[in-house]
């Protein structure tokens, strides 16, 4: 569901902050946002605010070079001129943003929308929005304040397929908010992967073509605050739908987000239902961002083909602020090559990192939190970690991970994240990876505990670290297995560093005396019973009863002999598609990195 986020709370975190051609769809438990009453669609041009379009100069080819907007509730400039309602000019301003009405239907009879009662907004609320319309290809440097209002890039219906309708936002200390739609919006401009489809699609996109830009500049502190728009539906008896935007700022294009030469720039998001929203691609190459949201933090939407990248910068997000929401949701491809990216999600039903065809970690430092968790691929580059808790645990701890040296190679302290720290989430899964992991090492991992070093947003650099104390050493009860190919988490076997047990030999080859048969055929002695039935002595009971003997414990309890190992989870990772959950018997603090993708389960204190 898409619930409202309070104004209260929207200025709590901003007091609290300080400052393509590729082949590759909610009520806060806590302080909802006011109820907004229900209302018609407006399409008047006027804005009262505005100066009469008679008074509005000509304005220059904005293609030509950077242009200057600067935002206010008083008026609108662009390179210092006063922007009117000439809908001809690069800029101009109206009162005509898209939003979901107050009714059930059309005039017609034919069904409205299928939204709540909370994303319905009223007529005044829709004529009070400023909408700046951005008509010309360009750079746009935005500056200033927009209570109520939404920046809307619209270059026309032909701009899809036309590789100069690109438009480029740079903030620069701007503050933008909307409470009836998205606050930022890419309605039309270049595609640079219009003949993407899902016969073609795949994991690998170029986006840097793109017509949607969205760039930090240095050094500045923005925040945009936005609603999103329920589906709407043509005024049709088919239902088809007309609009639905689901994020605070959202594109119906590819989009790369970025920072300036120093990257050091801050975007802030605040939404009410999903943060920051494609519908088709979305690269992010450097910058900061910050995402609070009631739903999904990031979502690339469109069914097996979106592919949402980061190739850099500093992404934190806190989603799931309502009822549900993962932190990062590709309706494709999710690629992570460099950055640092901390997610935490819902922590019900949510899983920090999110998509249907396929996760990819090459690079960069991740941190992933959730109730469950998607695994990487196998052919990740960088190793990962997927630990499944046997309890929840509290966010607000470190999570500290040392080598067989006992230095720091990986530490993220929430309690020093601007984003992280606002909430006291819990998890019972979390992926984690870093550049420093390695194939074949053996780490320990701890909790809690205080860590002396250099750290930024939360996360520190190993190299600054100068000690940890505190912590509370974790043990793992089971490892997963994904069928014969690999053994992400691995066996814990005889390696170098790993605990006791079984060694896989290698190669790949089973043990000696677990060789498989020859041509595929079952071993002597393991045939299936003929005609399915089963052997001699080995009958199911009548009628579907448990043998004597054989009857399950009462309260669900194992029988004498055949506990769990204390603290032991979930029979499975969830979301992980893992084909067997190995119990390594006694608890192990040792976590060996047998491949690219390790499994460890069950974790508790030691």
């Amino acid at each position: 569901m898409k619930k409202t986020i309070s104004l209260f709370l929207a200025l709590a975190l901003v007091l609290c902050l300080g400052g393509c051609a590729g082949k590759t769809e909610k009520q806060t438990e806590t302080d909802a946002v006011p109820e907004q009453e229900t209302t018609a669609q407006t399409e008047t041009e006027t804005q009262e605010n505005a100066p009469a379009e008679s008074d509005a100069p000509a304005q220059e080819d904005a293609s030509s070079s950077e242009n200057v907007l600067t935002l206010s509730d008083d008026g609108i400039t662009l390179n210092g001129e006063a922007v009117g309602t000439d809908p001809s000019a690069a800029v101009y301003v109206s009162n005509d943003v898209i939003y979901y009405e107050d009714k059930d239907a059309y005039d017609s009879g034919n069904p409205y929308g299928d939204g709540e009662a909370e994303d319905r907004h009223t007529e005044e609320e829709a004529a009070a929005t400023v909408v700046v319309n951005v008509t010309h290809a360009g750079t746009y440097r935005v500056s200033g304040t927009l209570s109520a209002g939404q920046i809307r890039v619209d270059l026309g219906d032909e701009a899809r397929d036309d590789p100069t309708a690109v438009v480029t936002l740079i903030l620069d200390g701007a503050e933008i908010t909307c409470s009836v739609a998205p606050a930022i919006l890419f309605l039309n401009a270049y595609e640079c992967d219009g003949d993407a489809s899902a016969e073609t699609a795949g994991p690998e996109v170029d986006t840097s073509a793109a017509g949607a830009n969205l760039i930090a500049a240095d050094g500045s502190v923005n925040v945009v605050r936005g609603s999103h728009v329920a589906k709407i539906y043509k005024d049709a008896a088919d239902g088809k739908k007309l609009w639905k935007q689901d994020g605070a700022v959202y594109s119906y294009v590819s989009m790369n987000v970025d920072g300036e030469s120093a990257g050091d720039g801050v975007i802030t998001i605040i939404a009410d239902n999903e943060g920051l929203d494609t519908e088709m691609h979305l690269t992010v190459n450097g910058g900061g961002l910050r995402i609070f949201s009631q739903d999904d933090g990031i979502n690339t939407n469109e069914d097996g083909v979106s592919v949402t990248t980061i190739n850099g910068g500093n992404v934190h997000i806190l989603s799931g602020l309502g009822s549900e929401g993962d932190g990062i949701d590709s309706n494709g491809w999710l690629v992570i090559n460099g950055g640092t990216v901390i997610s935490m999600a819902h922590p019900a039903s949510d899983a920090g990192l999110d998509s249907d065809m396929g996760s990819y970690v090459n690079g960069g430092t991740v941190v992933a939190l959730g109730s469950t968790m998607d695994w990487p691929e196998s052919d990740s580059e960088q190793v990962t970690v997927n630990l499944q808790f046997a309890a929840r645990q509290n966010a607000d701890d470190a999570i500290v991970i040392l080598d067989d040296d006992g230095n720091v190679v990986f530490a993220y302290d929430p309690s020093e994240d601007d984003v992280a720290s606002e909430y006291i989430r819990e998890y019972q899964g979390a992926v984690i990876s870093c550049p420093i992991f390695q194939v074949g090492a053996t780490y320990r991992l701890y909790l809690g505990g205080t860590v002396s070093g250099t750290e930024d947003n939360g996360v520190y650099d190993a190299d600054s670290v100068t000690g940890y104390d505190g912590g509370t050493k974790q043990v793992y009860t089971g490892t997963d297995v994904r069928g014969m190919g690999g053994f992400p988490g691995g066996f814990p076997g005889n390696a170098p560093g790993a605990p006791g047990g079984w060694q896989p030999s290698e190669g790949g080859q089973m043990p000696e005396g677990m060789q498989p048969p020859e041509n595929g055929q079952t071993p002597e002695g393991l045939q299936p019973p003929e005609n399915g039935q089963m052997p001699e002595g080995m009958q199911p009971p009548e009628n579907g009863q448990v043998p004597e003997g054989m009857q399950p414990p009462e309260n669900g309890q194992m029988p004498d002999g055949m506990q769990p190992p204390e603290g032991a989870g979930a029979p499975d990772f969830p979301g992980s598609d893992s084909g067997e959950i190995v119990d390594v018997g006694e608890p192990s603090d040792a976590f060996y990195m047998q491949d690219k993708v390790n499994g460890f389960s069950g974790i508790r204190a030691e």
